[in-house]
């Protein structure tokens, strides 16, 4: 049982760090609190694992992972936009506990969903005789590498300015989603017309939300 433990808290920890699970931990940090950015985590590795270990191998007959992996795509794409909106709307979702914890709960489980820890989870399942602790170790193991995300996030918090945060935190949710849907998405859709306007799309949902928060920014450089 211990044995099962550690070696898939271990794998687990090793496989993702330095991986976008912990980019997206230190990314989230920045703009929650770290208790609910843990929980959040915890919830959302928790899910992801749990099918994982509860279905082994069957999964890729129960869900169709590349079309999952292309909602994921969609979804970090989303959190990307939905990190750039105003402080209005920001606040409001800081008032609301629920909020930030759901947030990052979807956003691990969604990412995680036929990546290669759900699969080293499968696998490490498929030849266990406690999957419970397997479940326990992966679990723990993304909570550990996540934590060490969200300090190095925390602490950057805490020194640059909001805007930056914004911009950065995006950068990192839209990459996430351009290399989901890069990598999984039918090639006949993959044209350069296609990219082009995906991209000129894109860029003009940027304009529209960043632009009132330019408009106050300029107005508060012209009253100083």
């Amino acid at each position: 049982m211990l044995h099962e433990f550690m070696k898939s808290l271990i794998l687990i920890f090793m496989a993702e760090m330095g991986d976008k699970t912990q980019i997206l931990a230190m990314a989230f940090a920045t703009q929650f609190k770290i208790h609910q950015v843990l929980l959040g985590i915890f919830i959302g590795s928790l899910l992801n694992h749990g099918i994982a270990v509860g279905v082994g191998s069957y999964i890729s007959d129960i869900i169709p992972i590349g079309a999952i992996q292309i909602v994921a795509g969609f979804l970090f794409i989303g959190f990307a936009l939905w990190t750039l909106k105003g402080d209005e709307d920001e606040d409001a979702n800081h008032k609301n506990f629920f909020g930030p914890i759901l947030t990052v709960a979807i956003a691990f489980f969604i990412g995680e969903l036929g990546d290669k820890t759900q699969l080293t989870a499968i696998t490490l399942a498929a030849d266990a005789n406690f999957p419970i602790f397997v479940l326990m170790g992966t679990v723990l193991g993304m909570v550990f590498t996540s934590t060490l995300g969200i300090f190095v996030g925390s602490k950057i918090g805490d020194k640059v300015p909001k805007i930056t945060i914004k911009i950065v935190s995006s950068a990192v949710f839209m990459l996430c989603g351009i290399t989901k849907l890069y990598t999984t998405l039918p090639k006949e859709y993959m044209s350069n017309i296609n990219i082009i306007l995906f991209f000129i799309i894109i860029a003009i949902i940027i304009y529209i939300i960043l632009r009132p928060t330019s408009k106050r920014r300029k107005r508060g450089a012209v009253r100083l």
